[in-house]
């Protein structure tokens, strides 16, 4: 199943329970989709988000009530799913452009922008609640640790940073990478953190142990732009030749490929909320939605060339798992830079989420 986006996309969201995908685009678009087994998309609407700027971030919230986006313009707009209307706008949300939203509770969010900060939104405070100068280049990929209540960010300055939501203060900071991190999972229960890079590496972090990374895994011939978790030992990948790509994680090994968008660049990867269906958005202007047990089930073929060309140049190897036993509180396992300019001011939090 796929649809013709009409624009380059940058981001997608599944709906937490009903059969809905959105994306935001280039242009500033936010198209959303009701979607079905083997049938094509149909779009229930299409309404300009942010003006002439992009809509870089979209994830569902308020229980998919409505839809968060967030633009080079610095700001985050709700949309309401049923009307397509805009119900809040918080203007000037960060001081630099907007990059990346996650979702962290029903009533919490997260955001990260171009200069490397991260802020905390609580709902029911009607405030940002938390800000951290985790980075000094742009946030390129957050995700939610719920049972410590840490946010692990990846950014162009080659940077995994660790965020104590609790403790409202950077936690750890690995050293500075020769190489842009873009992407980020967590995996292995909770021990090892997965980033991927500009190179095509996957460096792997030992939880508790982010200074330096543990494993190097070269095994992808370009950019790791997008992974998605999909058990403790293995990840889909999304790389900037366009292969959508099944890695296994110690051992570190390219299983096969699963899909593609044609050499277009993989943007971003998502699942449905059933784990029915993955969702790729590429630079092809194409949203795509694969079968996901149809393309695990999809006959191996002879990935000889493609592994032989893999190189692994580990610091330490599987035995490693020794040396994790010591970590403190590991935790339980769950699951192109444009920058601009923005206005510094301050804004009507209290409005934006009062609306919500």
């Amino acid at each position: 199943m796929e649809v013709s986006l009409g624009a380059i996309p940058f981001d997608l969201d599944f709906h937490p329970s009903s059969p809905l995908v959105a994306s935001g685009l280039i242009n500033g678009d936010l198209h959303l989709y009701r979607y079905a087994a083997e049938t094509q998309p149909e779009r229930v609407f299409k309404i300009n988000a942010h003006g002439e700027e992009s809509c870089r971030a979209v994830r569902f919230a308020d229980s998919g009530k409505i839809i968060l986006t967030a633009s080079p313009d610095c700001s985050i707009l709700a949309t309401d799913v049923e009307t397509g209307k805009t119900v809040a706008h918080l203007e000037n949300a960060h001081e630099e452009a907007i990059n990346r939203l996650v979702n962290l509770t029903d009533t919490m969010i997260a955001s990260g922008d171009d200069e490397g900060c991260i802020k905390v939104w609580d709902t029911r405070q009607h405030a940002c609640c938390n800000s951290f100068d985790a980075h000094e280049d742009y946030v390129s990929d957050l995700t939610f640790m719920p049972d410590t209540m840490q946010i692990l960010g990846t950014s162009g300055d080659g940077t995994l940073s660790v965020c104590s939501i609790k403790k409202n203060k950077v936690q750890s900071q690995s050293e500075f990478s020769e190489d842009e991190l873009l992407s980020l999972v967590v995996m292995k229960n909770g021990k090892k953190v997965i980033c991927g890079t500009q190179t095509g590496a996957l460096l792997l972090y030992s939880w508790g142990h982010f200074k330096d990374c543990s494993d190097r895994f070269l095994g992808h011939p370009m950019s790791v732009d997008t992974v998605l978790k999909l058990d403790e030992d293995r990840l889909i990948s999304g790389s900037y030749d366009g292969v959508i790509r099944l890695v296994g994680i110690l051992p570190n090994k390219i299983i096969q490929p699963l899909a593609e968008h044609s050499e277009f660049p993989i943007e971003r990867l998502a699942f449905s909320s059933d784990r029915q269906f993955i969702g790729s958005i590429s630079h092809d202007q194409m949203l795509k939605l694969w079968d996901l047990e149809e393309l695990l089930n999809t006959p191996q073929e002879n990935n000889q060339e493609e592994n032989e060309a893999v190189q692994a140049d580990s610091d330490d190897d599987d035995d490693d798992d020794d040396e994790m036993d010591i970590d403190i509180g590991p935790p339980k396992s769950s699951g192109s830079k444009r920058k601009k300019s923005g206005n510094s001011g301050s804004s009507s939090i209290s409005s934006f989420f009062d609306d919500l």
